[in-house]
């Protein structure tokens, strides 16, 4: 049935892994407005459908717990902080009744690939890497809030 996998096999599994969170993460992106929409050209958000990307990455986090290799792991882990914290940004935005399409340049600068995370083989999310600090708007409030929206 199920054989044990090594060598490279394993590799290429870590590496398919990380392809996948990348892809979901960029779908979140995607719908947070971080990635203009390839048809329009232009970044549109949809709250609803970010929330679902990230609540499935959530999910995989948890069901993969301590199935995970380190690299694995962070590379889930950072994907999925940086995209609650950019979530609870965008959607405080959109709550305020700004123009949500246009991510403010902090969300950009806190979009750059980290130096500890592997190189996606093709275009990886803008919200992929660790958050370099957290926004203090708020004193702290915004992740309080997130974590009651998201807590399992």
């Amino acid at each position: 049935m199920a054989e044990v996998q090594t060598g490279q096999t394993l590799g290429e599994l870590a590496q398919r892994f990380i392809e996948f969170v990348m892809m979901q993460a960029q779908n979140a992106a995607l719908f947070l407005g971080q990635i203009p929409n390839p048809k329009t050209g232009e970044g549109e958000v949809n709250l609803e459908l970010a929330k679902m990307f990230i609540d499935q990455l959530a999910m995989i986090q948890e069901k993969t717990r301590g199935n995970l290799s380190n690299e694995e792991a962070t590379v889930l882990r950072n994907t999925l902080s940086n995209l609650q914290m950019v979530y609870v940004e965008v959607s405080q935005h959109v709550s305020k009744g700004g123009a949500a399409a246009e991510p403010s340049p902090a969300e950009s600068a806190s979009a750059k690939p980290a130096a500890d995370q592997p190189e996606p083989q093709k275009s990886a999310p803008q919200a992929s890497a660790p958050p370099a600090e957290p926004s203090n708007e708020g004193g702290g409030e915004s992740k309080k809030k997130f974590t009651k929206s998201y807590g399992s």
